[in-house]
C-alpha cells in the first residue's frame, strides 16, 4: 500500500502533490507571481487560501483570465475592507487592504506587460494604490505622508515609525525593485524593521509605480542621484540618528543598492537581497544566439527585424509580453535600444568604491542573477533545502528577515 498513489497525491501530469515547490504551480513567470504572493502571507500580504483558489480557475496562458482574476480578487478585497473600515473595524481593514493592494499590483503587472498603453492600466494602478493608502490610513504604525525633493520633482513616500514619540532613531530605507509594488515592499523590510526599533522610509523612484505610470519618469542607472536625496531628506529630520542610517534592496535593487553606495558614503550598513554586477546578463540569455550575435556585432537594424519577426510565430507571445514587461520602465523603445539601455546597469567599474558593510544574499535557483552575488561579496547563501529557493527566495522570507536584521542591528550597534 505504500506504493499505491492516490488520485488526491497526483496532479494531472502524474507528479506527487509534493513535488510543487521545485516543479512549480505554472511555467514561466506565472509561477514566480504565485510565490510571491504566497511569501508575502506571514506579513499578512496574502492569505494563502485567496491566492490558491484564485490560481485554481486560470488556465495556463490565459493571459486575460490571469489579469481578471486578480483584479476581481483585489476589487472584492477592496469592498470588504472598505465596510470594515466604514464600521469601527480598523484591523480587519487594514489587513483587507494590504491583501487588496498585492493582489491589485498583480494585475497592473499583467496589464504593464500587455503590448498596449497606460489608458487601461492607470484605473488598475490607482485601484491598487487606493488600497495601499487605505492600509496606511488604518495600520497600527505612526506615519507620515512625504514628498522627496528630485530634480525640480518629487518621490512620493512614507516615513514609519515605532511608536509616536519623536525619539531619535535608526532608520531603514526600503528601495524597490523593478516592479514590486510599494505594498508588496512591506513584508519585505518594512515592518520587521519597525518591530525592531527603525523608523522606515519607502519611497517610489524614478521607473517605479506612481513615478512611471503618471509621470512617465524611467529608470536611471546612476542610482546615486536618487539615494543621495533621499539621504539628505532624512538627516534633515530631527528624528533620525545619522550614525544608524541603513539601507535595503531586493531584486533589480541589488544593483541600485551598490551602486549607490559607491558614491554615497553615509549609509551604516546595507542589504542588497539578491546582488547584481550586470544587468544585461539577464537578458542576454534569454535571446536566441544567432539574434544577440548580430546585436553584439553592432548589426542592430538586423536584430530588431528578427527579434520582431521571432515574437510573431506561434507559441512566442509570453517571451513578447516578458519583454514588454521588462523593458517599459527603462523609458525606451525598440529591442536593440532596450538592450543599450539595459547594458549601461553595470557595477564592475565601480563596485572597488563601496566602503558601507553590504550583506549581500546568494540563492539557490536564482532565474535572473544566478551567481553574481558571489562577484560583491556574498555573506549570506539561502538554500533550497530550507525552502529558500528561487529570486530573492519568496517563500522563505521569515528566514530572511530573521538573517538580515539580525546582521543589521549588529552592524548599527
Amino acid at each position: 500500500m505504500d506504493n499505491v498513489k492516490t488520485a488526491a497525491q497526483l496532479d494531472h501530469r502524474g507528479r506527487t502533490s509534493h513535488e510543487v515547490y521545485t516543479a512549480g504551480f505554472y511555467e514561466g513567470d506565472w509561477d514566480f507571481s504565485v510565490r510571491l504572493l504566497l511569501g508575502k502571507a506571514t506579513r499578512g500580504g496574502s492569505d494563502i487560501g485567496e491566492v490558491l483558489a484564485t490560481i485554481a480557475s486560470i488556465r495556463p496562458k490565459d493571459h486575460e483570465g490571469w489579469f481578471t482574476a486578480w483584479a476581481a480578487l483585489g476589487e472584492r478585497l477592496a469592498a470588504a475592507a472598505e465596510s470594515s473600515a466604514a464600521r469601527g473595524h480598523r484591523v480587519s481593514a487594514a489587513r483587507a487592504y494590504l491583501r487588496a493592494a498585492n493582489y491589485y499590483a498583480t494585475a497592473v503587472n499583467a496589464l504593464s506587460a500587455l503590448d498596449e498603453g497606460t489608458d487601461r492600466l492607470l484605473p488598475v494602478f490607482r485601484a491598487h494604490r487606493a488600497c495601499w493608502e487605505g492600509f496606511v490610513a488604518n495600520n497600527r504604525w505612526p506615519v507620515e505622508r512625504v514628498d522627496i525633493p528630485y530634480e525640480g520633482t518629487s518621490m512620493p513616500g512614507w516615513f514609519f515609525r515605532p511608536d509616536p514619540s519623536d525619539a531619535v532613531r535608526p532608520t531603514l530605507v526600503v528601495n524597490l525593485g523593478s516592479d514590486e509594488a510599494i505594498s508588496g515592499a512591506w513584508g519585505q523590510a518594512t515592518e520587521g524593521g519597525l518591530e525592531r526599533g527603525y523608523n522606515v522610509l519607502m519611497f517610489e523612484g524614478p521607473g517605479r509605480q506612481s513615478m512611471l505610470f503618471e509621470r512617465d519618469i524611467p529608470f536611471r542607472q546612476d542610482r546615486e542621484k536618487v539615494l543621495t536625496p533621499v539621504v539628505d531628506f532624512l538627516l534633515a529630520r530631527d528624528d533620525v540618528d545619522a550614525d544608524k542610517l541603513t539601507l535595503y534592496g531586493v531584486s533589480q535593487a541589488g544593483y541600485w543598492v551598490p551602486r549607490a553606495l559607491a558614491f554615497e558614503h553615509r549609509f551604516a550598513a546595507a542589504i542588497a537581497d539578491g546582488g547584481v554586477v550586470d544587468m544585461a546578463r539577464s537578458w542576454h540569455q534569454n535571446i536566441p544566439h544567432v539574434l544577440l550575435a548580430a546585436y553584439l556585432k553592432g548589426d542592430k537594424e538586423r536584430f530588431d527585424k528578427e527579434l520582431e519577426l521571432a515574437f510573431r510565430l506561434p507559441g512566442t507571445h509570453t517571451g513578447k509580453m516578458t519583454w514588454n514587461f521588462r523593458s517599459r520602465p527603462y523609458g525606451v523603445s525598440g529591442y536593440s535600444a532596450g538592450l543599450d539601455a539595459v547594458a549601461q546597469y553595470d557595477l564592475t567599474d565601480v563596485a572597488a568604491q563601496i566602503t558601507t558593510p553590504l550583506y549581500v544574499v546568494e540563492t539557490d535557483g536564482d532565474q535572473f542573477f544566478a551567481g553574481q552575488s558571489a562577484e560583491l561579496a556574498t555573506l549570506a547563501r539561502f538554500t533550497q533545502e530550507e525552502g529558500a529557493s528561487y529570486h530573492y527566495q519568496p517563500l522563505a522570507r521569515e528566514i530572511t528577515e530573521q538573517r538580515m536584521f539580525d546582521w543589521m542591528d549588529e552592524q548599527i550597534r
